[in-house]
C-alpha cells in the first residue's frame, strides 16, 4: 500500500474511533475561545475550564479585556501558569480586536496571526474550532501521537504539519482532534498504553519497540 493512501486509510479509522471529538475548551462565542485557547499553551483544558468559568463572569467582552488592569487579569488567570506573558497578550489581543477588527475575532488565518499571542497552532485551532475551515493544529499530543503512528515525519512542529497537511482536507480537523484524545488517553507521553491501542499493529513506535524488546532477549 502506498504511504500516503495507508496514511489516510489511518486517519480516517482514527477519526471514526474518535468520531464526534471536538475541542474540550468550555466558551460561548469566538473571542472566549480565543482566550481560552492562548491560555491552554502549557496547560491543560480541564485548569483552563475551571479557571475561564470564573473569569468569563467577571471579564466578557474584548472591550472588557482591552480595558482591564493587568494585575488583576493575572490574578484571574495565575492558575494557568506564565500568567504575567498571558495576561499581557491577552490584553495586547483584545485591544488589536477592538481597534483593528471592530471587536469581532477576525476568521482571516492572516489576521488571526496578527494577533498578540496567536501563533500558527492557535490560529488553526480557531479556523477549526469557530470557523469550520480546514485546518490542522499540532500541539504536544498532535505532534507526538501523529510521529509514533507513522502519520508524519519531522523534527519540528512545522515539519509535521506539513505532513499532516498532505491528507485529505476534509480530514484535518477530525485527525486534530482524535489525535488530541488518543494522546490523552491512549497514546501518554511518558506510558503509552500500546496493549490498548487499537492501531498497534500500525504503529511505527510499537514495532520499534517490539524489535527492542526482542533483541534484549
Amino acid at each position: 500500500m502506498p504511504a500516503e493512501t495507508f496514511k489516510t486509510d489511518l486517519a480516517k479509522r482514527i477519526c471514526e474511533e474518535y468520531r464526534g471529538s471536538t475541542c474540550e475548551l468550555d466558551y460561548s462565542n469566538e473571542f472566549e475561545l480565543l482566550v481560552a485557547v492562548i491560555l491552554s499553551a502549557q496547560c491543560t483544558d480541564k485548569r483552563v475550564n475551571q479557571v475561564t468559568k470564573n473569569l468569563f463572569k467577571v471579564l466578557k467582552t474584548p472591550k472588557d479585556f482591552a480595558e482591564v488592569n493587568k494585575v488583576k487579569l493575572e490574578e484571574l488567570i495565575r492558575p494557568c501558569g506564565f500568567y504575567h506573558a498571558k495576561a499581557k497578550n491577552l490584553i495586547d489581543c483584545a485591544k488589536d480586536i477592538v481597534a483593528r477588527f471592530n471587536g469581532v475575532v477576525p476568521s482571516d488565518k492572516k489576521a488571526l496571526k496578527s494577533l498578540a499571542g496567536v501563533g500558527e497552532k492557535t490560529a488553526n485551532v480557531m479556523l477549526a474550532t469557530a470557523f469550520n475551515t480546514p485546518a490542522i493544529a499540532v500541539d504536544t499530543h498532535v505532534f507526538r501521537v501523529s510521529r509514533r503512528l507513522g502519520l508524519a515525519k519531522g523534527k519540528t512542529v512545522g515539519e509535521v504539519q506539513t505532513c499532516l497537511e498532505k491528507l485529505p482536507k476534509e480530514l484535518w480537523a477530525n485527525t486534530h482532534f482524535s489525535l488530541v484524545l488518543h494522546g490523552r488517553r491512549v497514546c501518554k507521553a511518558r506510558k503509552p498504553m500500546c496493549e490498548n491501542c487499537k492501531f498497534s499493529n500500525d504503529c511505527k513506535y510499537n514495532k520499534e519497540l517490539k524489535k527492542k524488546n526482542k533483541e534484549k532477549i
